[in-house]
């Protein structure tokens, strides 16, 4: 390949993606440090550091930070208080001696007062700070409780969604100002008239009691750091105004001005389908804004296969074959032909593929002519695989023969589930004995392990919560609660790198189809974009509310979608670390997500045992909404041409989905903001329940034969 034609990694330009929710900004490091994309596309023999050779010099105070006569700038002050705050609140009246003497720091700290010692978050907090009477508070939201409840229906569902907001904010401002008795009271008193799903959210906020306990609640820092938006039409909202315009010295208009962002949509009011179907996320619905940029959800195109395929056919003596010559190759310049939705082929860097890599390119569309047509009328048959007390994560590699899972006791194992053994590098003696000019190098480097079908791996000083096979079966990619990402070649069996980055457990991770990224999802409420050549990120993906607890590539590898316990799924460009859709209407943690081999649509499974179902195409629309299981949706798989939707759940079973009648449906209606997601009791094809067997993984092979596995509980 041309040098001019080939892009190289120093094209991804620097993200600075926005840290919310009290995260610290992150330096990522110039990428035109980072190294181009090897033929092999994996881990180089050596890797100069892009930091290497730098002179870092020490930090130096910025002149317009205001010192005072202590030395002490007003940040550094508010942060020493805050630090004082904390050791006399745990009782290290010794570690806080030492802290003083040390800093020359011997003011006074009053442990009861936090506006003060919060910099930033004290200054929100004080926005609570109210005069008024605390007795109007209940009287104002059962006054316009019963003026939605007395709403015509055309209006009134729309003009719901401020009730929850509005009494959150009128408890915490009855908190703030040492009204504990009548917020307890409004809560009591008034929860009822708030819809279901927000119920777990009332219980935690109903745990704060007092000024104090504000400081630090995840889910009042996610209320204080962001507006909840609110979408409704104009004749809704214009019938709201003429409420608010009769009582504009109370509590309520006051709220609704400064913590909600109503999003204004054209069109008649929706009904309460509409509504509900949207619900659900810390932070309200999505703004219209999020979800307007294009997405290229189209397929790359695919390489040049036909002279492999041919050499391959010849040296088989099938009288058949030729039988079955042209209507391969038609099928094979059908999938050549460009898709008008597909990204420019150097919009992001991709790895050449080597000779060994489009052979398998090759077994793959041989796999495909001989692939099962799964319908309604022809479900998948499907393989179990079960764990007794050793499982907490399950991947299993594209072409099958790999099954990888992690356990709490820090242990990695991988095994062979086909009759080949597994594969590791041969011994010193014989590799001098290799030609190394030779294309077939590598190959010629690995030997079957005799008699070996299993390895374990050990590495991780905590449990191991997620796994993924590369998708040439060269690496394994583990993550772990002790905050680390470690990649394993399993040519050698060892770890070659520990990726260090997120500050908590990390949840989740996944490597690109393409090869040579991987993502991972933690904690720290942030999904982070790796290589497998490089120790920093290239990218951190910043903008969930609370844990990123599932990531997943989309099939051209252009993009990132990512699950969080703030309940919505937002999708990330990778290309510049943008979130260019964020998608709302579930009411419980998000645990699961997939894209359809097409890359148009997206299904999501969470904690409220519901699947919903996106279309990329839009702008950030439920194309369906499929409800049966009873417990956490924890797996979705596409069969291999996206006619079929397979689930797993903790309810111990899987469900088999009637996925091609859901874009059908959604291709014949026009998808917009006022359509309800689909919802038909047909589209269940089959249930397949397990004894005490939760479902963790499911994984439809080249043929369409669901290999399912998860820990037997006995």
């Amino acid at each position: 390949m041309d040098d001019s034609d080939s892009p190289t990694y120093a094209s991804l330009a620097p993200a600075n993606p926005t840290m919310v929710n009290d995260l610290a900004s992150v330096d990522l490091p110039s990428l035109s440090n980072i190294p181009d994309v090897n033929s092999n596309g994996h881990l180089p023999s050596a890797v100069q550091s892009p930091l290497s050779g730098q002179d870092v010099s020490s930090p130096q105070t910025p002149a317009s930070l205001d010192m005072k006569s202590d030395g002490y700038s007003d940040m550094d002050k508010s942060t020493m208080i805050a630090v004082i705050q904390f050791l006399k609140r745990g009782n290290l009246k010794s570690t806080e001696e030492i802290l003083r003497k040390e800093c020359g720091f011997f003011e006074p700290v009053d442990v009861t007062d936090t506006s003060g010692a919060l910099g930033e978050e004290g200054e929100v907090l004080a926005a609570y700070k109210s005069d008024g009477n605390p007795a109007e508070y209940q009287d104002a939201f059962k006054a316009l409780s019963a003026f939605v409840e007395k709403s015509l229906d055309a209006y009134k569902y729309e003009v719901a969604a401020v009730l929850y907001p509005v009494l959150i904010h009128m408890y915490l401002e009855l908190i703030y100002n040492g009204h504990r008795g009548e917020a307890v009271e409004l809560l009591q008193n008034c929860s009822s008239s708030i819809e279901a799903h927000h119920a777990d959210d009332l219980r935690s906020i109903s745990l704060v009691t007092s000024r104090a306990q504000m400081a630090g609640q995840p889910l009042l820092n996610t209320l204080l750091s962001a507006q909840y938006t609110c979408r409704m039409s104009r004749d809704s909202l214009a019938h709201l105004k003429r409420f608010l315009a009769d009582r504009s010295a109370g509590p309520v208009p006051r709220i609704i001005q400064d913590r909600l962002n109503i999003d204004l949509v054209d069109g008649q009011p929706r009904t309460k389908a509409q509504v509900l179907a949207v619900q659900g996320a810390i932070t309200g619905e999505a703004p219209r804004s999020a979800n307007k940029t294009k997405i290229f959800y189209g397929l790359l195109k695919e390489p040049e296969l036909q002279t492999v395929i041919n050499e391959e056919e010849e040296a088989e003596d099938d009288l058949d074959k030729p039988k079955k010559k042209k209507s391969k190759k038609d099928a094979l310049q059908k999938n050549k032909k460009n898709d008008p939705n597909a990204p420019p082929a150097n919009r992001i860097p991709l790895p050449e593929l080597r000779d060994q890599d489009k052979q398998e390119r090759a077994r793959i569309y041989r796999d495909s002519m001989k692939r099962v047509t799964l319908s309604r009328d022809a479900l998948p048959s499907i393989c179990f695989y079960s764990f007794v007390n050793a499982s907490n994560t399950v991947d299993i590699s594209d072409d099958s023969s790999i099954l990888a899972f992690g356990s709490a006791e820090s242990i990695l194992s991988v095994h062979s589930i086909t009759p080949a053994k597994l594969k590791a590098m041969k011994p010193a003696e014989q590799l001098s004995d290799i030609d190394k000019d030779s294309e077939d190098v590598l190959v010629r480097m690995l030997d079957d392990r005799s008699g070996e079908t299993q390895r374990n791996l050990m590495g991780h000083s905590g449990p191991v919560t997620a796994v993924s096979v590369s998708p040439d079966k060269a690496l394994l990619a583990s993550s772990g609660q002790d905050g680390t990402v470690r990649i394993w070649s399993l040519q050698t069996w060892t770890c070659v790198v520990v990726l260090r980055g997120h500050i908590y457990p990390v949840w989740s991770v996944r490597f690109s189809p393409h090869g040579y990224y991987l993502v991972t999802g933690g904690h720290d409420r942030t999904a982070r974009l790796w290589t497998t050549d490089q120790h920093l990120p290239l990218r951190i993906f910043a903008g969930h509310y609370s844990d990123v607890d599932v990531v997943e590539f989309h099939p051209n590898s252009n993009y990132v979608a990512s699950g969080s316990s703030d309940r919505s799924v937002r999708l990330w460009d990778c290309s510049n670390g943008a979130c260019v859709r964020i998608f709302t209407g579930h009411k419980g943690t998000v645990s699961a997500v997939n894209f359809s081999p097409c890359g148009r649509y997206l299904a999501s499974g969470s904690c409220d045992a519901r699947i919903l179902v996106w279309d990329l195409g839009g702008h950030g629309n439920a194309l369906a909404a499929l409800s049966s299981h009873s417990d956490t949706i924890h797996t979705l798989a596409f069969s291999r041409e996206g006619t079929i939707l397979a689930s797993g759940s903790m309810d111990c079973t899987v469900k088999i989905w009637d996925f091609a009648k859901v874009t059908e449906e959604g291709r014949d209606e026009d998808v917009n903001a006022t359509t309800s997601p689909l919802e038909d009791k047909s589209l269940l094809l089959s249930t397949f329940p397990t004894k005490q067997t939760p479902v963790l993984s499911l994984h439809f092979t080249r043929r369409n034969v669901l290999l399912a596995s998860g820990p037997f509980n006995g």
